[in-house]
């Protein structure tokens, strides 16, 4: 319920603070099944755009834990079922939370395989969660304004989805493994951010 109040909230401020967003290809969704979304990770906004895209469909995330040191907005996380994570020194639970979720609840997870904004290189944990969890990978991409003040300019704001990705042919979640779910996964985000633009070029904007 919490979740679902949130998400209006948010929906509602990025109308008011931009209003020009497009949510492309919901349809490639899947339905009635729990799976991970997954993006490049481009502004600290995009985490938002993506649950308002995936709607109806309510997800859970991965955050860090130094937000949660904020009482106000550890109640907002915690309600809006976020999940603390320590990045440099990552817990079991970091990887057992998510999987017990998707496959014990009526949630999604929104993941950043890269981890950290701007960085091209993808994590491990997506491929240990979806293999774990038995759900697919599905790839979403941004595309839009890189900085707060291009984002108030109403500029255009794009989601798209891409095909879902079934990992369940690959036996084991091992470097090969990872290595193989990663070149599908950057193929995915590429192949994604050329249905939108194929003159897109991403560029770090601080």
């Amino acid at each position: 319920m919490f979740f679902t109040f949130m998400r209006g909230v948010v929906r509602v401020v990025l109308l008011i603070i931009n209003g020009n967003a497009h949510y492309e290809k919901k349809d490639r969704l899947p339905q009635n099944e729990n799976y991970i979304l997954v993006a490049p990770h481009r502004t600290w906004w995009e985490p938002l755009y993506l649950a308002v895209a995936g709607s109806p469909k309510k997800f859970s995330f991965m955050a860090k834990k130094e937000l949660f040191k904020n009482p106000i907005l550890r109640f907002i996380l915690k309600h809006a079922n976020a999940f603390p994570v320590d990045r440099e020194n990552p817990a079991p639970s970091a990887i057992k939370t998510p999987i017990k979720t998707l496959k014990n609840t009526d949630l999604s997870l929104i993941m950043f395989p890269s981890g950290t904004r701007h960085s091209a290189e993808l994590k491990g944990g997506v491929s240990l969660i979806a293999k774990m969890a038995k759900v697919k990978i599905v790839p979403a991409v941004y595309q839009g304004p890189l900085t707060f003040k291009d984002l108030l300019k109403r500029r255009k704001v794009i989601v798209r989805f891409g095909e879902p990705i079934d990992i369940s042919d690959i036996k084991k979640i091992d470097k090969e493994g990872i290595a193989e779910v990663e070149k599908r996964l950057q193929l995915a985000f590429d192949t994604v951010d050329k249905e939108i633009d194929p003159n897109f070029i991403y560029q770090i904007k601080e």
